[in-house]
């Protein structure tokens, strides 16, 4: 298997192996992973020291969240270089230094709203921030809606509610804002990315894509957007070729501009993925893929056993043109 993926100017080579822990330290599913304006990576995942922080090269910085994160589900980090961590268990948003520190809480630790009520949060999934630094938060698992609250943390409006018509989610998986104030919902089981203006106004959406979960907007006008794609799961179309799992690479119209994917796409090969639930790039175009393998593996591969190990992060070098 060539260890070069994608196509034309979004070609990348396969870093094997990336990030080193210390010892003892395992990496467990990978919900999540941001890129600060140092190019510092931070991996957001379900085990033991829940943010593990590497540099550029992959050598592990510091570790923080143990007493803070349940479930580890979203990361943003924003202008201010703060962070924003999703817990769907916990029902919260948390905002927090580099260093782990904690600035704030949106929702209330531990509390669920009911179900499908719209009210913030059931089980919310992730959070990005606007230019002006509004805080959009998806909701989620337990909810088809978007909440959008001020820097500080106070509610302005929600919008959405169950369903697959304009404007209606089925599950609201990732959100991202753009330098314009659009914003980029990956409404997953509906297989598409919605877009709004920064009050909730439909303005189009994408269907190019299958179950997608993960999703990156670096900053700059005209970005493009990174999506990682979890494939089906279910028995009737598992492996079912042309639908993921897979990370795709899309121009802010929603135009396909290359996909890292393979044959079979479901694996451990390199290059392969399980579960690509979150993603970031770096000020070089790097791409860090974070996977929910552990999560993703008894429905890929009913009844077979896993590996003792599953990778959970991959690292995919953009090659100069």
């Amino acid at each position: 298997m060539s260890n070069v993926v994608g196509s034309g100017a979004m070609t990348y080579r396969i870093v094997e192996g990336w990030g080193t822990l210390p010892d003892g330290w395992e990496l467990y599913d990978v919900a999540a992973v941001g890129v600060d304006s140092n190019d510092q990576v931070y991996v957001f995942h379900r085990g033991r020291h829940p943010v593990i922080v590497f540099d550029r090269a992959g050598n592990f910085l510091r570790a923080w969240g143990d007493d803070l994160f349940r479930h580890a589900h979203g990361i943003h980090i924003g202008h201010d270089g703060a962070l924003y961590l999703t817990d769907d268990f916990d029902h919260t948003v948390r905002k927090c230094t580099p260093e782990g520190k904690l600035l704030m809480t949106i929702g209330v630790p531990g509390e669920p709203s009911m179900f499908m009520s719209g009210v913030p949060f059931n089980r919310c999934t992730h959070t990005a921030l606007s230019p002006r630094g509004d805080i959009y938060v998806a909701d989620g698992y337990g909810n088809g809606r978007i909440h959008k609250y001020s820097p500080d943390g106070k509610r302005i409006l929600s919008w959405g509610e169950p369903g697959s018509s304009k404007g209606q989610f089925n599950l609201p998986h990732n959100i991202s804002c753009d330098e314009d104030g659009w914003v980029y919902v990956a409404d997953r089981e509906n297989h598409r990315i919605q877009v709004f203006d920064g009050d909730g106004r439909f303005e189009t959406q994408w269907h190019n894509l299958h179950r997608p979960c993960g999703m990156y907007m670096p900053p700059g006008k005209c970005p493009l957007c990174y999506v990682g794609e979890t494939g089906p799961y279910y028995s009737f179309n598992r492996g079912a070729p042309n639908l993921g799992p897979r990370v795709s690479i899309l121009s802010n119209k929603g135009e396909l501009l290359a996909r890292i994917t393979t044959t079979p796409a479901a694996g451990t090969g390199p290059g392969q993925f399980l579960g690509p639930h979150g993603l970031a790039v770096d000020s070089r175009g790097d791409i860090y893929v974070g996977e929910v393998s552990y999560t993703a593996w008894p429905s890929l591969f009913p009844g077979v056993e896993p590996p003792p190990r599953l990778r959970c992060l991959q690292k995919f070098e953009k090659i100069a043109a």
